[in-house]
């Protein structure tokens, strides 16, 4: 089937492009026969990426003087997509790594109301899963594995770049993240707005060594990723985050100033190292109980406020 030829169907396909000149053109060329338009984002490349994916045919390129990173890209491409009042948003990497040829069965799901977002995972492509790098199957399964925690506990692939948005997920879902761990934050707010995510198996290229296999320092990215879901947490569940945290120091600063207390009414002997303990474990956790107690009302009051204005 020809995408591009339904005119009832608006399918936008967003590409994120840094330094891609040399794989740009047979991505766009590929994918247009699923596209209504085509839109490149140039993250500030050094290379010819913009003259090659003008020459290639697409249809609108963002162009950005410096390199903003990969989140900068993705929200840039989103209010392109709700500006141009897209049906169907599909991002791909401008790498090589992802076959055009698969979106078809990324956005299936979506066109066929079954899912609001949907992601090309390479964990469900049995072939295609032992071709992953040692290290980065390692890496992905740990992100996977800490943002299931709070998202989607299904999830095979939660950093996959091959996804598809309906207008929906697209009108939902504000971003803030500038760099990789934006496609955790789409996770982490899809499903604090009930959006369905279903992922379909696709295949991903590393074994060919003219397709860099990241330009990212995974080391990087993970601390990155880490951050965004333990922010996410602490700021939607500030009283399990740092309220419960906070009892449980209380408790055991009563537990050591207590057996302080005894020890001195028995001997006379002032513990200094039980002492400090109490002491410390006291203020640490009236800091973590307060600032649940204010996390929760700011919220709270900030929720309050929106609901008015709507």
């Amino acid at each position: 089937m020809n995408f591009s030829t339904d005119r009832n169907i608006r399918i936008l396909v967003c590409i994120p492009a840094y330094n891609e000149a040399q794989s740009i053109r047979e991505i766009i060329t590929k994918s247009k026969k699923y596209a209504s338009k085509i839109i490149v984002y140039d993250d500030g490349s050094s290379d010819n990426t913009y003259e090659t994916a003008s020459n290639a045919g697409a249809d609108v390129i963002i162009r950005d003087c410096v390199n903003r990173g990969y989140g900068a890209a993705i929200k840039a491409l989103f209010l392109a997509a709700k500006e141009r009042d897209a049906d169907v948003m599909v991002t791909l990497d401008s790498d090589g790594q992802h076959d055009p040829d698969q979106i078809s069965r990324v956005i299936g799901p979506i066109l066929n109301g079954e899912s609001d977002i949907v992601i090309g995972s390479r964990f469900l492509a049995q072939p295609n899963k032992h071709d992953v790098p040692k290290y980065r199957y390692a890496g992905i399964k740990t992100i996977t594995r800490v943002t299931q925690y709070a998202s989607y506990g299904e999830l095979t692939d939660a950093q996959s770049g091959f996804r598809a948005y309906s207008k929906k997920a697209l009108s939902s879902i504000k971003l803030s993240e500038n760099g990789m761990s934006v496609s955790t934050e789409i996770l982490l707010k899809a499903k604090e707005r009930d959006l369905i995510i279903k992922e379909v198996p696709v295949t991903i290229k590393y074994q060919d060594d003219e397709i860099k296999t990241s330009t990212h320092n995974p080391l990087k990215h993970g601390i990155g990723v880490l951050y965004s879901v333990v922010q996410f947490i602490s700021l939607r569940h500030p009283f399990v985050f740092y309220g419960i945290p906070g009892l449980v120091l209380l408790v055991i600063a009563a537990v050591f100033i207590n057996n302080a207390l005894e020890l001195f009414s028995q001997t006379r002997y002032i513990s200094i190292p039980q002492v400090l303990i109490s002491i410390g474990a006291a203020v640490i956790g009236v800091v973590l109980l307060a600032t649940s107690i204010i996390l929760y009302t700011m919220i709270a009051l900030l929720k309050g406020n929106l609901r008015q204005d709507s």
